[in-house]
């Protein structure tokens, strides 16, 4: 028998919210203007699976598609460009809404700023999205990469000139690593979407470029009739893009928010700890952190984002590696008529998860609990494609980590 999904439901004290604030509609509108300047944008597709949601007993089943941002397979850069961008702009005294590609780019930036050395932890997505947008934008990157982390992720974040290494500590220890690096370094400066004491305003920019997604995938929902979600999973590492995701649509939606649903790889559930221990103060994960969904492999949660998401979240939930297994297979060979999606590893844990509640009565309580029925309409992230191939062949192709 597979490990069951654990769940708890959110109880915890709410907090004076203050956190919220920094994923306002005006935040985000920011940061999208930011990216929208780049030559290489436009807005992912949101696959309409209506075959899926029929299949399920769901009105509506919605996926952000992530694998076609930038050409990178992966969401993280919205995040680290941002952040990028809004250092720059600090450092000159000039308003981010000045920082166009174009401007950042040009001999004129060159001159009167230099050039700075980003230096950041990564599984692999975040460190290729800072190691790109440096390159493109003239500045240098320095990347520190877990021990276990796959080859084909190194290879693409070399190939953006960075400088990249694989170190033998976990994920939480090479983000101290890049932190003490960037210390020491002229014009250094770590670029990493957790945040601690002292180490907030670099984290709440990264969050707000990752508004970016919410934003199109609201836009994208309207276009289709689709007013409001009435449910939203969001997976979670440190929690920056939960909480960027959840405080986004808290805000858009001040008077009636969807449900917020957030799942965590097993191996590295310290939201969903923090969710049982109840008192609304974080835990921290420790240990190797194993788990196939890399993105994912995180012990230390963003404080900034946890406040808003003990404040706003219904569901904490800690998913084995089967589940994200699950459906990769279920969006990769999608019902007929239905769209393909080709999701990685820490992008398919919420279609695993829908259909785990949906399909079967072994989860009819948090089922139950989230009020998922024929009148939900659900939005999920798929956060990356196939960032590692090898991997995602052995999952699709070769069946690893069966549903049995």
């Amino acid at each position: 028998m597979n490990e069951p999904i654990r769940w708890i439901d959110n109880h915890m004290p709410p907090s004076d919210d203050r956190q919220l604030s920094k994923m306002a509609l005006d935040e985000v509108a920011k940061a999208r203007f930011f990216h929208s300047s780049f030559p290489q944008y436009s807005v992912t597709p949101l696959a309409r699976l209506d075959g899926m949601a029929k299949y399920l007993g769901l009105a509506g089943l919605y996926v952000k598609d992530e694998s076609f941002r930038f050409g990178l397979n992966a969401f993280k850069v919205l995040g680290g460009s941002f952040a990028m961008a809004r250092y720059i702009a600090h450092q000159m005294g000039r308003h981010v809404s000045e920082m166009t590609y174009d401007y950042l780019t040009s001999e004129q930036l060159r001159q009167a700023f230099g050039q700075a050395t980003f230096f950041t932890a990564t599984d692999g997505n975040h460190g290729r999205g800072v190691a790109w947008a440096a390159h493109k934008l003239g500045q240098k990157a320095v990347v520190h990469m877990p021990k276990g982390s796959s080859q084909a992720r190194f290879e693409n974040i070399a190939k953006e000139g960075a400088q990249v290494t694989i170190e033998d500590v976990n994920y939480d220890e090479c983000v101290r690593m890049a932190a003490a690096e960037a210390a020491r370094t002229h014009l250094g400066v770590v670029v990493q979407d957790t945040a601690w004491e002292g180490y907030e305003e670099i984290p709440t920019w990264i969050m707000q470029g990752y508004g970016t997604m919410a934003s199109e995938a609201g836009e994208q929902l309207r276009q289709i009739g689709v007013n409001r979600p009435t449910h939203v999973f969001v997976q979670a590492g440190v929690g920056s893009l939960a909480g960027a995701v959840v405080g986004y649509f808290t805000n858009l939606f001040p008077h009636d928010p969807p449900k917020f649903i957030v799942m965590e790889a097993r191996a590295a559930d310290c939201l969903y700890q923090g969710a049982l221990a109840g008192d609304g103060k974080p835990r921290i994960v420790e240990g190797d952190l194993k788990t196939i969904m890399a993105g994912l492999a995180c012990g230390e949660p963003n404080i900034i984002s946890w406040d808003i998401l003990r404040n706003h979240v219904s569901a904490f939930v800690s998913c084995p590696d089967w589940v994200s297994a699950r459906g990769m297979r279920m969006l990769g060979v999608p019902v007929k008529g239905d769209p393909t999606v080709i999701s990685g590893e820490s992008g398919a844990v919420g279609m695993g998860l829908i259909a785990a509640l949906m399909e079967t009565d072994q989860y009819r309580d948090l089922r139950d609990y989230l009020g998922l029925d024929r009148f939900s309409q659900v939005l999920l992230f798929s956060t990356e494609g196939n960032t590692d191939p090898m991997k995602f062949r052995k999952v699709l192709w070769d069946g690893e980590y069966p549903t049995v």
